[in-house]
């Protein structure tokens, strides 16, 4: 496996990025890379996770053709679908419907790497896929309050509020979305599954099958953390998609199907921020 760091490579620079392409002339490219964070996030810095996801996926996508890269497959996201889309959310629902207003620059940038993987199959033959997970979380992940996700916000905020014996637990929003999480092991799992197995334009939804209400996912994770106070949702910030919930039936149809629960995986990525990020909490 070939990897490069950020203090490596810059990818938004395509110039760069294609000459390290060359140097390492890989069978296979898997674009993990991407600006990403939540709701707060996307609403602080929308030209930056335009601009930023425009230029990453553009110099890798094309950089793959030029080298002559055999198999390349691209990360999108489950914010690429309508606001109110149909649940389960079907492929066949993107470009649907108007997107979620709290990510869609996000969301923008993930469905023009999709069409570019698309349109590189179609104008070169390029054997180049797609794939879109529902919301990810586990070891390694970004524990910092203003760019991270529901899961490692929530841990982070209940481990403090634990050490500080504070009674509440302050969440955003109103507690009532709907919202399926998948471990990274298992993303990682399906990656290389379709890798091996799949080859086609149309981009399939990886999840676990499975939803719960952030209020529920507070609650376990508070369980998980220790943290014994209340939980108080802060109604004056914003849900997101009210429900966002993948159809993953092409994907089961193939064999594959997602192994690790969420209360588990929840411990395994607490053990994780113990040992590695507590000192920066």
């Amino acid at each position: 496996m070939l990897t490069v760091s950020h203090a490596e490579l810059d990818l938004r620079r395509p110039g760069d990025v294609g000459r390290a392409m060359k140097e390492m002339a890989p069978d296979a490219v898997v674009i993990a890379a991407a600006k990403v964070g939540g709701i707060g996030a996307n609403s602080t810095y929308p030209a930056d996770f335009l601009y930023d996801n425009l230029a990453i996926e553009t110099a890798l996508i094309h950089s793959a053709y030029a080298c002559g890269v055999k198999k390349l497959l691209f990360l999108g996201s489950a914010c690429i679908y309508p606001r109110l889309a149909s649940q389960p959310i079907p492929e066949e629902e993107l470009l649907a419907g108007p997107l979620e207003p709290t990510n869609e620059w996000y969301a923008i940038a993930k469905i023009a790497g999709i069409k570019l993987c698309q349109a590189y199959r179609r104008q070169h033959g390029c054997d180049f896929i797609a794939l879109q997970p529902n919301n990810l979380y586990g070891p390694g992940d970004n524990f910092d309050l203003e760019t991270s996700h529901v899961v490692p916000a929530l841990m982070r905020k209940a481990h403090e509020a634990k050490i500080r014996g504070e009674r509440n637990l302050s969440v955003w929003g109103s507690g009532k979305p709907l919202r399926e999480f998948l471990h990274v092991d298992d993303l990682a799992d399906a990656a290389v599954f379709l890798l091996q197995n799949y080859s086609d334009e149309i981009p399939l939804n990886v999840g676990s099958g499975t939803e719960l209400s952030i209020a529920d996912l507070a609650a376990m994770i508070a369980g998980v953390v220790g943290f014994e106070g209340n939980i108080v949702f802060d109604a004056s910030k914003p849900d997101g998609m009210p429900r966002k919930l993948l159809d993953v039936s092409r994907l089961s149809a193939m064999g594959w199907g997602s192994r690790i629960p969420l209360r588990p995986g929840l411990e395994e990525t607490y053990r994780w921020f113990l040992d590695h990020a507590v000192t920066r909490a």
